[in-house]
């Protein structure tokens, strides 16, 4: 049933298509998520499934262009051979079928189950319907399993992950876009840097800039998710501690870290920085983080195994003896995620990752240091560039500088 703009059904229906108002301008081609729908239904074929139900923030974003906010209600992408729909909840009204490449149906809150019941009418037939297993939490798997009774269901979260690890052109063009988003946020951060300024004053300057370029340079995108941590002193121990109201004083280690959201495409910046002057103990250890990190920008190349680049950078830290201060591992996969959704597990600089680099990923090199309080140079070290896998090498899209001789800040 079509609902007309600013009407209401006359009777507490189960589901709506809620087709209100035009279709936005998409993020991407007709002809790119149409490849990306395509090789979805190369899953089906091959794992031999009448459909796929697809939960995730990123793999919903991906397939569709949709990205949602969860809120307590249930989302999903439904693909079969000859139909593609997005599920949404009735609270979005027509957000979702203006942003869904393809087609939309909502279900209202009148009643509990109407979600499934929204499923249960996409799929009348199904009797075997892939999910993401790395996705489904066991309570969800029991509720597919009630309203699915004698379905088979089968992993699918490995395949699409797999699937996303390699980008298109359409793709690399947004995220260099957002590269140069984050560099912008860089500076905004740069100027607002001062004695007696809060962590949080700092950061909303750079999330401000980042989004007003955002807005200015693609205006049909939703303005959503784009967020800055700066941290200081002590704070800066951690890759994900949150601004807090701390005041800078001179001498601080400050760790800038600004992530652009661009319809759910995330990418980074993060920059050592110090407040006027950087003790003798602390130029030490941030020069031996920036050889890693020259190091591992030289290396990260097409060909090149994660476990292989993660070791040969241990070795470094090594013969400093700085290796059990090293934070996480060396650098990840690029595209659709965020703070709190996707991950392309399969490409991380880590030394139990087997995977081989090829071109069209997208992975970045971010070799972290913590040193605890109270010791020589202490505080946390981390730079963070992002390069694209080419056929002949790798193009390093940061350009914000890094090290001593450019991140000293005057005071």
């Amino acid at each position: 049933m079509d609902i007309p703009a600013g009407t209401m059904p006359n009777e507490l229906l189960r589901l709506q298509r809620m087709h209100n108002g035009q279709k936005t301008v998409p993020t991407f081609s007709a002809t790119e998520m149409t490849r990306r729908q395509d090789g979805l239904r190369g899953i089906l074929e091959v794992e031999r499934l009448d459909a796929a139900i697809l939960t995730s923030y990123h793999n919903i974003n991906y397939y569709s262009d949709f990205l949602f906010c969860y809120f307590g209600r249930k989302y999903a992408f439904v693909v079969t051979p000859a139909k593609i729909t997005s599920v949404s909840a009735g609270i979005d009204a027509g957000q979702p079928y203006r942003r869904t490449f393809g087609d939309n149906i909502t279900y209202t809150d009148w009643r509990r189950d109407n979600y499934f019941h929204a499923l249960q009418t996409l799929l009348p037939q199904a009797r075997r319907i892939g999910l993401e297993f790395d996705h489904v939490n066991l309570d969800l798997f029991r509720q597919f399993q009630d309203a699915f009774p004698g379905v088979e269901f089968v992993d699918i979260g490995q395949r699409t992950m797999w699937q996303r690890t390699i980008k298109s052109a359409e793709e690399i063009a947004l995220i260099k876009e957002g590269a140069r988003t984050a560099d912008l946020g860089g500076e905004a951060v740069r100027a607002a840097i001062a004695e007696g300024v809060g962590e949080h004053e700092v950061a909303l300057a750079s999330t401000q800039a980042m989004v007003r370029h955002i807005a200015a340079t693609f205006p049909h995108a939703e303005l959503m998710d784009t967020w800055t941590w700066f941290q200081s002193g002590i704070n800066t121990d951690g890759a994900h501690n949150p601004v807090t109201s701390r005041r800078l004083q001179k001498g601080d280690i400050l760790s800038l870290n600004c992530f652009p959201m661009i319809a759910g495409y995330y990418t980074a910046l993060e920059r050592t920085l110090f407040l006027d002057h950087a003790s003798d103990a602390h130029l030490r250890i941030w020069n031996i983080n920036c050889d890693v990190h020259r190091r591992g920008l030289e290396i990260l190349r097409p060909g090149r195994r994660c476990g292989d680049i993660a070791a040969e950078l241990n070795e470094i830290y090594r013969s400093h003896g700085l290796l059990g201060y090293r934070s996480f591992g060396y650098g990840h996969s690029f595209g659709v995620l965020c703070h709190y959704y996707g991950r392309e597990a399969g490409v991380e600089l880590r030394e139990d990752v087997d995977t081989v680099l090829v071109p069209g990923m997208v992975v970045s090199m971010e070799p972290m240091l913590t040193l605890p309080d109270g010791m020589a140079g202490a505080g946390g070290y981390r730079e963070h560039d992002i390069l694209v896998m080419t056929e002949d090498g790798a193009e390093n899209i940061t350009g914000f500088p890094f090290g001593p001789e450019h991140n000293i800040v005057p005071g």
